[in-house]
């Protein structure tokens, strides 16, 4: 599947260009423009008990499914927050842990289910008890509010995130959740609370901005 990200700067869009009778999938409400020649559809992949999973993890309901049904075609996605669009080829060796809104497109051999995280990381972490996990080989497109910036850990080395800021990592990275600072008192006042330490190797994919710290700011409950 052939694409461009255009106005990566600021707003960007993916332009996809389907061969005939080439097709993929996208989160609802994804499609901004389409060719006369290609077909959208909407559906609920893997059924009402993943639908449901996926809806707790953050992530909408359905999909919808776009394919060039008439001859080639092109496609623009867009997603509803300012920020980055970043693509991430899957070879099928692991999956991808995605938060939530997190995941824009992919092609048709993934599979976008859920994970269920132990009992510390959906209680603390903002991505609740489920996560959005990727698996298969293809190609997904995972967004963001704010640029999207890679973290490349060594095997041993260490780095400590913000979870309000967490985008995708693999599914083999290990972190755990802690106090930001060595105290509660201290991790209150400083605003940071909890935080992931990840452990790689492995590549974190963090936003550079907060969507809750945006609603703070706003003064959304």
């Amino acid at each position: 599947m052939r694409y461009e990200i255009l106005y990566d700067q600021a707003f960007p869009v993916i332009k996809v260009y389907l061969e005939h009778g080439e097709g993929f999938k996208a989160e609802s409400g994804a499609m901004i423009a389409m060719s006369t020649t290609v077909e959208v559809t909407g559906g609920l992949e893997g059924g009402l008990f993943k639908g449901i999973a996926r809806k707790l993890s953050g992530e909408k309901f359905f999909f919808q499914y776009l394919k060039a049904t008439r001859g080639p075609g092109e496609v623009i996605l867009g997603h509803a927050v300012p920020g980055g669009i970043v693509p991430i080829q899957l070879d099928g060796q692991f999956g991808l842990m995605v938060q939530k809104d997190g995941f824009l497109a992919g092609t048709d051999e993934l599979n976008v289910g859920t994970s269920l995280q132990n009992l510390m990381g959906g209680l603390f972490s903002k991505e609740g008890f489920f996560v959005v996990n990727i698996t298969g080989r293809g190609l997904v497109f995972v967004s963001s509010y704010g640029a999207i910036h890679p973290i490349n850990l060594a095997p041993g080395e260490q780095v400590i995130i913000d979870n309000g800021h967490l985008v995708a990592w693999p599914d083999y990275m290990k972190y755990k959740i802690e106090k930001a600072s060595s105290g509660w008192i201290n991790s209150i006042t400083s605003g940071e609370m909890l935080v992931c330490r990840f452990t790689g190797p492995g590549t974190v994919y963090i936003q550079t901005r907060n969507p809750s710290a945006l609603k703070s700011w706003l003064g959304i409950p």
